[in-house]
């Protein structure tokens, strides 16, 4: 599957969000490696906490579905530049090692970018060194 046909999928997916509290509707589409494809919406709750990302909410929907190899994973969002994932979605896609995000927005501007770009020193069990100055 090419990024713009995924991108078309996050775009469907953004049309269920439930967004009452910040009208920030935010679609997510994510192909795993064996060729399925998951999406997610934002779905939010009056008590903050509780409200689920669109990104993590493709993730975790692929995960319940037995899917743990993730390919890429396209975001989009209506603002004026793509939108980019929050920390908690930053730290779940380098948990599952998606390593193409695609961020878009719908006037047709995106971006790609790595796990990596979005979160160079991810919360890993593994140990990691910090690069040296």
């Amino acid at each position: 599957m090419d990024d713009k046909a995924l991108v078309e999928l996050a775009k469907k997916a953004r049309a269920n969000a439930y967004a009452p509290y910040s009208g920030f509707s935010v679609g997510a589409a994510v192909l795993a490696a064996d060729g399925r494809v998951f999406s997610g919406c934002n779905i939010e709750n009056a008590s903050y906490g509780l409200t689920n990302c669109a990104e993590r909410t493709a993730i975790f929907s692929a995960v319940a579905a037995g899917a743990r190899e993730l390919a890429a994973l396209a975001v989009v969002a209506d603002g004026e530049l793509p939108c980019s994932p929050c920390g908690a979605c930053r730290q779940v896609i380098a948990e599952f090692a998606v390593e193409r995000i695609i961020l878009a927005n719908l006037a047709g501007k995106s971006r790609v970018v790595t796990k990596e770009d979005l979160l160079p020193f991810a919360f890993s069990f593994e140990e990691k060194s910090l690069p040296s100055d």
